[in-house]
């Protein structure tokens, strides 16, 4: 609790700092060069889109409150009108945040060249397990808030769709390597088995989240692997 309030202390403090840097060039005192004005910008909207991905994985999105958000950093509103329209723009561009990370990790894992194509899956899934324990078992972002909004907003609907079949895109073309190793079936489609194990790891995300515990994605994992391989 004392390193909390010391966090939210010290962003206060930063986030004036820049504001007063930014009114200064607006009203005429010592001028920031471009680049000093768009870093002080960049800093605010990263530091909003990380406490948003927080809040967002433990709250969701109905629970989510400006304020409390605008508290937490330290960050006055009209700050965070200029980096965003409203509340379902920001969940957004924190949705498009958490699957770029999501994106690299994978991209990284499944290029890995050292380790054998159903290897490398394996590796992403376990890193993304140890993740989840780290976070208390919070689960994916994109499936909590996809529980939560898929039935009521459309974009939200299409967003996260489009987010689980990229991933699923990419751990096809890494099967697809397995299936020419063969190390699965030859003739298996790779697509609907990429896709599969993204809805089954989703469905065992949300059991360890009720559970708080890694059981049920360890079990997931294990079955699949031992499912498809030769």
């Amino acid at each position: 609790m004392i390193q909390k309030t010391r966090r939210k202390t010290a962003a206060r403090t930063a986030s004036k700092r820049n504001e007063a840097s930014v009114s200064e060039l607006r009203i005429g005192g010592v001028p920031q060069s471009d680049a000093e004005n768009a870093a002080i910008m960049h800093a605010t909207k990263h530091r909003l889109i990380e406490a948003g991905l927080g809040m967002l994985l433990e709250q969701g999105y109905n629970s989510l409150g400006l304020q409390t958000l605008l508290t937490e950093t330290g960050i006055p509103k009209g700050s965070f009108y200029h980096h965003f329209k409203d509340k379902e723009d920001f969940a957004l561009q924190v949705i498009d945040t958490y699957i770029t990370a999501v994106h690299a990790g994978l991209d990284e894992c499944l290029k890995d060249h050292e380790r054998p194509p159903l290897e490398r899956v394996r590796h992403f899934f376990e890193l993304t397990r140890q993740k989840y324990q780290e976070d208390g078992y919070l689960g994916c972002l994109m499936g909590g808030l996809g529980q939560e909004l898929s039935g009521v907003s459309e974009v939200f609907r299409r967003k996260i769709e489009w987010c689980f079949s990229s991933i699923g895109e990419r751990v096809a073309t890494c099967l697809e390597e397995a299936r020419d190793r063969n190390e699965i079936p030859p003739g298996c489609d790779v697509r609907q088995m990429a896709d599969l194990l993204v809805d089954c790891w989703e469905g065992a995300a949300l059991r360890s989240r009720l559970r708080r515990n890694p059981t049920s994605l360890s079990a997931m994992l294990d079955f699949y692997i031992r499912s498809v391989r030769l």
